[in-house]
This record gives C-alpha cells, structure tokens and sequence, in this order.
C-alpha cells in the first residue's frame, strides 16, 4: 500500500532535516529522566556541557533583572519542519517500537540510516516509564495531545499555551543576553510543557510532575539587540532526577541540590489550565 501524499510530503521534509543538521547527526531529547530539551554529542575527551544546546540551563538565583547569562535560542525555518498530522492521519501510521520495521518501510528509510536511528530513539523515549511523580505522553496530532491534557487537568477543564517569542526580526541563536524587565511568574496548579522530537512528521513528547515547579515569563536582550520573550521553567526538586541528567552537568550539580530552571526553544509548548 502506497502512503498517501501528506506522507510523502513529511518524508521529504525529514529527509531535509537529517541533511541539514551539524554532522549529519540530529539533536535528540534525552528522554523522561531528561525532562527538557536536547541530548548533547560526545566528543573525544566525554565533555558535554560546552554544547550550545545546554546553555539554556540556569539557576534560579540567577532570575533576576539585569543579570546577563549566555543563552541558546535555536532558529528553525517551520518550512523544513515537520507538521503534525490529523488524527485519522496519525492513526493510520503505527507508533511503537515493535512496529518500527513496518514504520520504516512504509516510510521508506532504510534500516540503520540516521532517519531510522532518529525514530528509534524517539519511540523509545516515548515508552519509557513515567519517573516517579510524573504524568507523560507522546502526541502525534494535536487532537491526542488535547485528549491527553484533558485527563491531566481534568476532563472539563480548559487550558491555554505559552511559547517563546522572538520579538525582534533576527536573533543570533547564541549570544550573551540581559535580563531586561523583571520576571513575570504565571502561577498554576499543574504544568504539562512539550517538547518537540525528531521523527518525519510531529511529535511531542509531553510531561508534567507533581512537584513544586514555576513557570515565567522572561523578556531577555541580546548583545546584537535582539530581543526575546522567552517561557522558562523552575524545577525546585530535583531530588527524582536521574544523575546523568545533561542540566546537572551544564550547572555543576546533582539531583536534589538545588533548582534547575531552563528557557523553552521556540518550537516547545508549556500548557496551563485556566483557573
């Protein structure tokens, strides 16, 4: 059976991505032990935390106007990126790790290739066990991702979004930036934020903990002027994490020690109930 068109639409823009990407190799996530953003590379010599991709990690001491610390904020072009599918798309395709030679052929990726040992990594991260306290799920359609926030917040609940926002035309994606306007905290019972994994069409790998978390706004300004309002999170316990996690590494600390905030990239979704 041949995929239909928006199938083969998502294969040649994933196709892209893996090609564009630094070496040849795509960021991934780390999975539920790593609760944000990216899995960094490892070089020769095992260090990891001069990666850019963690140098969107803070303290929480840090969070304050006029404090400058150096920032990743990546730039991705939405017409390389993949979309997320219909739910009856999404349906038709499946999700799973012992389905991953029937996924690949379907697609048309060779076993082995970088596209397949992306989707590898993801539909594993996806089938891992929740950390204790933690509520995740992985969506592949916005309708699922609704579904899945409403058993969280509650099946009548309503729920709005927050994103990072660039607010000027052009940023440099790593440069030092100032805290330029006082932090806003949006209080809220629960958090749910998403993040986004590499496969051919979307997918969010969205979790949420039962733990003493806060939620910002934080409007930064970079050296070359740009300016940036950027959602960050406050995890202040961190005593569940597994050790290895990379936001250890890129502060200098180990679970439980302290706070671990971080910004959302701009494709990252942090979802709020509506009180």
């Amino acid at each position: 059976m041949s995929p239909p068109p928006s199938i083969l639409l998502v294969y040649s823009l994933f196709v892209l991505q893996c090609l564009q990407t630094t070496q040849g190799q795509l960021h991934l996530h780390h999975g539920s032990h790593w609760n944000n953003h990216l899995r960094s590379r490892t070089d020769d010599s095992g260090m990891k935390r001069h990666e850019p991709e963690l140098k969107v990690f803070f303290h929480y001491k840090d969070l304050k106007t006029g404090n400058k610390m150096e920032i990743y904020f990546p730039t991705r072009d939405p017409s390389t990126s993949p979309h997320l599918l219909s739910k009856h798309e999404s349906d038709s395709i499946p999700f799973s790790s012992s389905q991953l030679p029937h996924i690949l052929r379907l697609l048309s990726f060779p076993e082995g290739s970088k596209q397949a040992n992306a989707m590898t990594d993801t539909l594993h991260h996806c089938e891992l066990p929740p950390i204790k306290g933690e509520a995740k799920f992985c969506a592949t359609s916005l309708e699922s991702m609704f579904d899945s926030l409403h058993k969280i917040f509650g099946l009548s609940s309503k729920f709005r979004v927050l994103t990072t926002t660039y607010l000027s035309n052009s940023i440099s994606p790593l440069q030092n930036y100032t805290i330029s306007e006082p932090p806003v905290e949006i209080s809220a019972p629960k958090i749910v934020g998403c993040h986004t994994l590499p496969y051919p069409y979307a997918v969010f790998y969205c979790h949420g903990q039962e733990s003493d978390n806060k939620v910002y706004k934080v409007v930064v300004e970079g050296e070359d002027g740009g300016r940036v309002e950027a959602a960050a999170m406050c995890h202040m316990d961190t005593s569940q994490w597994d050790p290895s996690h990379n936001a250890f590494r890129a502060l200098g600390s180990v679970p439980g020690a302290s706070p671990v905030c971080h910004f959302f990239p701009s494709d990252n979704l942090v979802w709020l109930p509506v009180t």
